[in-house]
């Protein structure tokens, strides 16, 4: 039996799509979309592109801004970003790796003063296209993984 999939189009939003199954609730966690407005999440379509399926969210009424998308591709690199506007495509966006990351991820070292202190945690990218960053606090580099991320980001 073919399984018939519907997922509805929206008017004015984000759609972020080519999310590798199953990481769509840690990009609404990333991103802090929790709570505002309507999401649509959907998990475990098919797809040519990722081999083991994608997951895609739409965020209705609010375009995110590209820092917004951007701290997407700490755990989905080959998502992608389409602003619509009336019903239509209005802008197609790539992402990248972000500069910086705050807050949003843990320090895997368990003396790092973002752990046994509190602060908030701040990791700068040390290069490449692999999401290698290292801690402001106590310099140890990590990979950024969905197992790091420790909040929603605030806005």
């Amino acid at each position: 039996m073919e399984r018939t999939y519907k997922v509805y189009s929206i008017t004015n939003g984000t759609v972020i799509d080519h999310i590798p199954t199953p990481q769509a609730l840690s990009v609404v966690r990333i991103l802090g979309l929790g709570n505002e407005g309507i999401l649509t999440i959907g998990i475990g379509f098919s797809s040519k592109r990722l081999p083991g399926g994608k997951d895609i969210v739409k965020v209705e009424n609010r375009e995110l801004s590209r820092d917004e998308t951007d701290m997407i591709a700490l755990i989905a690199p080959e998502a992608t970003i389409n602003i619509i506007k009336g019903g239509v495509v209005a802008e197609k966006r790539r992402i990248s790796l972000p500069d910086s990351v705050k807050g949003v991820v843990a320090c895997p070292n368990p003396n790092c003063a973002s752990n046994v202190l509190g602060a908030e945690s701040k990791f700068d990218r040390v290069g490449g296209q692999d999401p290698i960053y290292r801690c402001h606090f106590c310099e140890r580099t990590t990979r950024i993984v969905p197992e790091l991320l420790v909040r929603t980001r605030g806005r």
